[in-house]
């Protein structure tokens, strides 16, 4: 007997809370690879500068803050790779199902082999398997859904759900290993979750439509060949790179915001200089450029969760619960834990609203602004010493930053299936997701810098710069809008 998904076409089928029920196969997978992310990186910068006698490496704390930036840019920047092999060579389901075997792959080196090596072998290997299946995942979602489905940002909230479930007890369960028996039980943990994630979605593949399959704009075989070169030869110039000492860890950030960079304006020039897509989807692309600006703010405050709060939690933050020391990475799951909380309620207020909710732009103009205040809110406890900032005040900043998150990241999602052209759908997700790679690796730089500079100074420049940018934004909503042409 066929299942409803075989029977019912995916855009109809509302088995799955009210959503398509293959929304819960990609859920499910994002889930789990978000638990092994987020536990992993929730332990990540205190391996690499905690001393030897605490497990670490020793690393100075400003060059490990850069390279978890450094890092977590690396994943979205290779967002564009995993996307282009999807557009171009094998659809997006299968770049997701391979990417998530490296992801597994990179979990378990990262804590079976010890020191520098392991975190190279590992974190090259997470983030393009992290690259691949975060484009894809996103692509796929917006496969089960028509462009004007009045249930596709309720079906991103619900898909958001599912990333912060896994970002809420990744550090928790990651942070309690390695503060009992060490750092490579955390990230072995990490691997563990990941195989899970790879296992049930194995299971599912098949309720996927068949759209997933599809090749939008495939490679002729005749250009295979330069492209396969083109690659060995970058392999090459970055290893050479490596040995002469022009890639450090010390420079790392910058040379991932260099690329990050390079490769956005490369694929803003790419898709608008295309004969394949139309007036309209060409306005909706230029329209998508002040969003991704805002994106890319938003998020060099927002991963700071990574680097800058880390620190601060690990060095000033008062963890005292009735004698009991809370892990530094279990500050890291407040954030996803209010998100858990308060997504369900946005969805149902974007589907109560319907047409009369506030655009895209807005939303980004409030969400951008909002971040800005939860910086703010830093100011009153800066200058103290050891346990000077109360943990309360930490869970009230975090509420703030969850505010702000929630009318940019699922939005933020939903609205680029609704502007991507259609031969650049996938790569499209991948330019947003460049903006979550500029973002990120801005903030390992803006984490070298909270190093150097008084805290005042540091969290006054960076709360009044976004607020003056929401602003901003709110002025030009109009514009945007005119450019998105019947896109909200």
């Amino acid at each position: 007997m066929s299942t409803v998904a075989e029977r019912t076409p995916t855009h109809e089928d509302s088995s799955f809370l009210g959503q398509p029920r293959a929304l819960a196969n990609i859920f499910g997978v994002e889930m789990w690879e978000r638990f092994s992310f987020y536990g992993m990186q929730g332990i990540l910068l205190l391996y690499l500068y905690y001393s030897a006698t605490r497990g670490g490496l020793g690393i100075p704390q400003a060059t490990a803050a850069g390279i978890v930036g450094a890092y977590g840019g690396g994943v979205y920047l290779s967002t564009i790779l995993g996307a282009w092999i999807a557009d171009r060579l094998v659809g997006s389901e299968r770049v997701l199902f391979f990417s998530a075997i490296v992801i597994a792959v990179g979990h378990l080196a990262l804590s079976l082999i010890p020191g520098i090596a392991g975190v190279t072998v590992g974190l090259i290997l997470i983030a393009l398997g992290s690259g691949g299946l975060k484009a894809n995942a996103t692509s796929v979602v917006g496969a089960l859904y028509r462009r004007d489905d009045p249930r596709l940002d309720a079906g991103f909230s619900l898909f958001y759900l599912g990333i912060n479930l896994g970002a809420f007890f990744g550090p928790i369960l990651t942070g309690l290993l390695q503060s009992t028996l060490g750092f490579h039980f955390g990230f072995g943990l990490a691997a563990v979750g990941m195989t899970i994630g790879l296992v049930q979605y194995s299971f599912g593949r098949k309720r996927l439509p068949e759209v997933v399959h599809h090749v939008p704009n495939p490679l002729p075989a005749e250009r295979m060949l330069p492209y396969i070169v083109s690659a060995l030869a970058a392999v090459a110039a970055i290893v050479v790179l490596v040995m002469v000492g022009v890639i450090t860890p010390t420079s790392l950030v910058t040379i991932v915001i260099g690329l990050t960079v390079i490769a956005t304006i490369s694929y803003f020039v790419v898709i608008l200089r295309s004969r394949r897509i139309t007036a309209v989807e060409r306005k909706r692309v230029y329209a998508f450029i002040p969003l991704f600006l805002a994106s890319a703010a938003f998020w060099s405050l927002s991963q700071q969760q990574f680097t800058v709060v880390t620190i601060y939690a690990d060095e000033r933050l008062n963890r005292d619960l009735f004698g009991w020391v809370l892990p530094v990475s279990w500050v890291q799951s407040f954030n996803p834990i209010f998100i858990i909380l308060l997504s369900g309620a946005f969805a149902a207020l974007w589907t109560r609203w319907g047409s009369r909710q506030p655009s895209t732009p807005v939303k980004f103009a409030i969400g951008t602004a909002v971040m800005g205040v939860a910086f703010l809110i830093f100011l009153p406890f800066t200058g103290g010493g050891a346990n000077s900032t109360p943990l309360a005040a930490m869970v009230g900043i975090l509420l703030v930053l969850t505010v702000a998150e929630l009318l940019i990241g699922p939005v933020g999602l939903s609205i680029t299936t609704k502007l991507a052209p259609e031969p650049f759908k996938t790569q499209m997700v991948a330019l947003f997701f460049l903006s979550i790679a500029l973002g990120t690796a801005v903030s390992g730089g803006l984490a070298q810098w909270y190093t150097t500079v008084p805290e005042t100074v540091y969290f006054s420049v960076i709360g009044g710069v976004a607020i003056a940018l929401g602003l901003l934004l709110a002025l030009i909503s109009r514009p945007i809008l005119r450019l998105m042409d019947g896109v909200r």
